[in-house]
This record gives C-alpha cells, structure tokens and sequence, in this order.
C-alpha cells in the first residue's frame, strides 16, 4: 500500500518546492539508488527518495512486500543488506549512482567500506567511523577527546570495579539514579535507567552474567578481554530530543529536531523500546538552538573522528537530554533515526537525494548551494507531524508473528502516511505482523496538536491480536523556548553563546527539565 500525505494549509509539496528551486535544482542528483535495509526508517527513505523528480529508479536490498510497492521501486529479498560482497555486486551490476544505508548491523559489517572501495558513492560511514554508535565506550572518549559534554560516567570490562562505581553515582549528593549501558549494538534497547543502586546491581549482574550465555559469548567474541562491555553513566533529568545532520567529514546540515518516545507504554512506563513513537518540530528544541549545536556537538565529533583517520560521511544523530542546565549528549548513532525519520521526511520541503549524493563525495556545501540553501537547517513544509508506532504482541521481549493486520486501507482514507517496518503479505495479498515495531502511522497538520489529531485518528483504524501502541505522543507538549530562526537564515545564536561547560548562556539557558 503507498502511503498517502495528508493535506494541510501550510504543506508544499515537494514538486512545489522543487520548482521553487530552479529548474537545474530539481534535475541534479542521483537518478538510480540502492537502499539497504527493510524496515520503518527504510520505508520512509524509499518513499521520500522515489517521489524525486531527479530520481528514476530506487532499488532496496533486502526491502519488504509494502516497500516494494512504491513507485519506482524494485526490491532484491534474495541480496543480505550484511553481504558485502552481495551488495557490491548489486551495486555494480545495477550500474547505481549512490548507495544509502539504512540499519545500523549494516554499517557495522563494513558494508559501507566494501562499497567505498569498489567505487560506489556511498552515504553511510565506515565501520572505523560508525564506532561512534557500535561501541557507546568509544563514542564517550570522542566526545571527551572533542570537547562535546556527556553526562558523568566511565566504562567497565569488570562486574565488582563497575558496581562500585554505580554505587558511588547512587550515593553522590543529589543523584537522581544511574543509567546501566551495554556497550555493543543493542537495538535502542540495551539501556536500563536505574533510580538506586540496588536496581543498577541487578542490571549489572544480568549483563555480566549474559557474557556466558552462548548467545552473548558469540557477540562478543571478538572482543578483546580488556574492552568494554558496559558503560555507566549519572541519570540526567530533562526532556529528550534528537538532531540528525547529514555529514561529509566536516561539514554538517540539520535535518529539523525531533523527540522520541523509548518506552512501551504511556507515561513512559514499561521497559526500553526502538521507539515508540516521535514528533517534531520539539518546542523546547528551537531551530536557533539547534544551529548552535551543529557547531557544539556535531562539528567538532566530525573533527575528531577525522583526526583519528576515521572520517564520517553520513548520517549522524545526536541523542540530547535537555536538562535545566543545558542541553547534555547522552548517545550518538551512525545512521537515520527510527522512528524519528519517519517524522521527519515528510515535513522535509527540499529533495533529499542530491544533499546525500553530494554527503557521500564529500562536497556536501556544493549540493546544498545547488539546492539554494542558506544556513545549516534543512526548510520544511511548515507542517508538523506526529509518528504513532504499532508494535506487535511480547514486544520487545520476544514478538509475535503471523497476526492478520486489519485497518490499512481505512487508515489511508483518513489521511495517515503509513510506514511498514515489519509486515509481510500473505498467498491471499493481505498485510501480516513480521517483526517487532509492526508500522507508523504519521499524520501531519498545522500544528503539533492537529498532527497529533489526524495520527491518532489513523491509528485507530488498524488492528490485530494482540497489538501494542503508546496513546500520548506529543500529547504533553512542554513551552517554546529560546529563539526561533528561520531554516533558510543564519543562527542569531553563535558557538560564543556558550560558555567552557557548554551550558548555553543568555536567552538560550531558558530550559525546562521534565521528569
């Protein structure tokens, strides 16, 4: 089923915006694409990708039944996204302008290296660069290396010097709790919030005592002894937030902001998910701030990476905590947000594939002037827009498969933008659950709360046995902070807004925490 956009007063589609750009705009970039992966974030890359007027044809190893309906789209089930040597071959033989990762494994497997060095442009980092999310240990030594602010913490290969220093965050005066991470690729799941010491023990010897499991031997089998496998960290208390900048090595352009929801149920209880659900624009996350912070986090990771002989060309996302003190990075990852992207791209009023084409050549300044962009923030529609994920039954632990999905075709005429992340058609061409986050229901509107409206409205339409879903994205909006900047002009508020500690100073210290 292709999803439908809905309509709105102030949505330009993205023909409109293409026109408004030129001509010779509308007609550069990549004309054949490969997309490796098959879920949610994937979907939305192809269906963003494919309504290009520059793009021709977009293929997707190993794809899925709902990707490969989209127009201009040919799916490769029998290609492993995890094959280097497939994917090239693919790519090749395809005679594809730009590769575009998706998952995160992907990028870990080296993926990314192969296709580099057999030539083909691709968006997405090297595995040396993509440590920044694979190993949660390496990405806080570059950040202390940079100069970018994380919360208090240390990493560990040892359970009794990892619990002592546990207990001596759960102790410290006005400590709000201790924060358990695996270190390693864990889904968006391999985090435990900890309000004492006695729930952090417990987490601790859970991971450590899972390192004999045959499962967990065979994960970290490569792994010298000495590295990591946990990083403990102080709780921070705020509000959470993600920027995601499309990267070249040194240079960075924001994609707008966008707020996660990592629990499965409502009032963020339940255990850590991929995410539940996402919104954006984030009204404590202004775009003035968020130009800011491309100087402040982003830029100077990008630099440091490069230092260290690993340049990132892709996609980086920087996880925020927005405390009463500033806004602190809590996690980078190597790729797309999920399901933040699928917020996000349909507010997008500039073609995507030209700015990642100029990203993996290293020139991503050149494709955004082509673009006529000005600034550091990619425009948008106007629009806001709202992310509701479905999830199948057990998830996460262990989710079931085979459930019939009712509702889709309802669910379209109300409007929703419908992203498959793991379903499968059936003999009888009907749509079934086939992973964990089954879909995203997207709705977009006028305002945050009229997004919300049309989301929840849609969502309602789908159904099957067992179903999950969270009830109040953006249903709790915090108030507008800071300065608002327009996409296409410079940040008012510069780098020297910040002082040493990177707490942001001046009208841009207003920050509300929320529990």
């Amino acid at each position: 089923m292709t999803p439908q956009a809905m309509p709105s007063d102030t949505q330009v589609s993205l023909s409109d915006a293409e026109a408004s750009l030129g001509d010779n705009a509308a007609i550069r970039g990549p004309a054949r694409l490969l997309v490796l992966g098959g879920g949610g974030r994937e979907h939305a890359l192809v269906w963003s990708l494919a309504r290009e007027a520059a793009v021709k044809a977009v293929l997707v190893a190993p794809g899925s039944d709902a990707i490969g309906d989209e127009p201009k789209v040919r799916c490769f089930p029998n290609v492993s996204a995890l094959d280097p040597a497939a994917v090239v071959d693919l790519a090749k033989r395809e005679n594809v302008d730009l590769v575009v990762v998706g998952p995160e494994a992907v990028l870990a497997a080296g993926v990314a290296d192969a296709l580099m060095d057999a030539g083909v442009p691709t968006f997405g980092p090297t595995r040396a660069a993509a440590r920044i999310e694979s190993s949660k240990a390496f990405c806080r030594e570059v950040a202390e290396a940079a100069g970018v602010r994380m919360a208090r913490g240390r990493d560990f290969a040892a359970l009794e010097p990892a619990l002592a220093f546990a207990a001596e965050l759960a102790a410290a005066s006005g400590s709000r709790g201790v924060v358990v991470k695996a270190d390693g690729l864990m889904a968006g799941k391999g985090v435990t919030v900890c309000d004492d010491f006695a729930a952090a023990e417990a987490a601790l010897r859970a991971l450590f005592a899972g390192v004999s499991d045959e499962k967990s031997a065979e994960q970290t089998s490569r792994k010298p002894k000495a590295q990591p496998l946990v990083v403990i960290e102080e709780r921070l208390v705020g509000a959470e937030g993600s920027l995601i900048a499309i990267c070249d090595d040194h240079a960075a352009l924001a994609l707008p902001p966008a707020r996660d929801h990592k629990r499965l149920l409502d009032d963020d209880e339940g255990p850590n998910t991929g995410g539940m659900g996402a919104y954006s624009p984030v009204p404590d996350l202004p775009d003035s701030l968020s130009a800011t912070l491309l100087d402040v986090i982003h830029r100077p990771i990008l630099a440091e990476l490069a230092r260290r002989g690993a340049p990132f060309r892709g996609a980086l996302y920087a996880g925020l905590m927005l405390t009463p003190e500033g806004p602190v990075l809590i996690e980078c990852n190597a790729r797309f947000g999920d399901p933040e992207l699928q917020a996000l791209l349909p507010r997008l009023a500039v073609p995507l594939g030209s700015l990642l084409y100029g990203a993996a050549q290293g020139d991503l300044a050149a494709a955004a002037a082509e673009l006529g962009l000005h600034g550091r923030l990619l425009p948008t529609t106007g629009d806001a827009a709202v992310a509701v994920v479905l999830a199948a039954s057990n998830y996460p632990e262990n989710p079931r498969k085979g459930d019939a999905i009712l509702g889709l075709a309802e669910a379209a005429a109300a409007g929703a933008t419908v992203f498959h992340a793991g379903t499968v058609r059936d003999a009888e061409g009907h749509f079934r659950t086939n992973g964990g986050r089954v879909l995203a229901v997207v709705g977009l509107g006028a305002t945050l709360q009229s997004a919300r409206a049309n989301a929840e409205k849609a969502a309602e339409c789908v159904t099957w046995t067992g179903m999950q879903r969270r009830h109040d994205i953006a249903a709790k909006l915090p108030p507008a902070t800071g300065r608002e900047a327009s996409a296409a002009s410079p940040s008012p508020i510069t780098a020297a807004d910040w002082d040493t500690a990177g707490r942001a100073t001046g009208d841009s210290a207003d920050w509300e925490g929320a529990s």
